[in-house]
């Protein structure tokens, strides 16, 4: 009985350890989306003439740092 409690025990920690890091996947997916959303509105604004190249700057050097830490899988989609 001790080993298939072992077995069991093990198994529901290998799953508390995957859906860790999906929950992790999903919330960098999200925080990159939201950085290429913010680049994107700098971009628009400083082609309209409200916004500012550093503005523009700053976004894309955010978005490139959490590619950098975390994967491309952003633009991806």
């Amino acid at each position: 009985m001790a080993g298939f409690m072992d077995r069991a025990k093990e198994q529901a920690q290998r799953g508390l350890s995957q859906g860790k890091q999906k929950l992790d996947d999903v919330q960098a997916q999200r925080a990159g989306g939201d950085l290429l959303k913010r680049l994107g509105a700098a971009y628009y604004a400083e082609r309209k003439g409200t916004g500012s190249p550093q503005a523009t700057q700053q976004a894309l050097q955010a978005l490139e740092s959490h590619i950098a830490a975390n994967g491309d899988g952003v633009l991806r989609g």
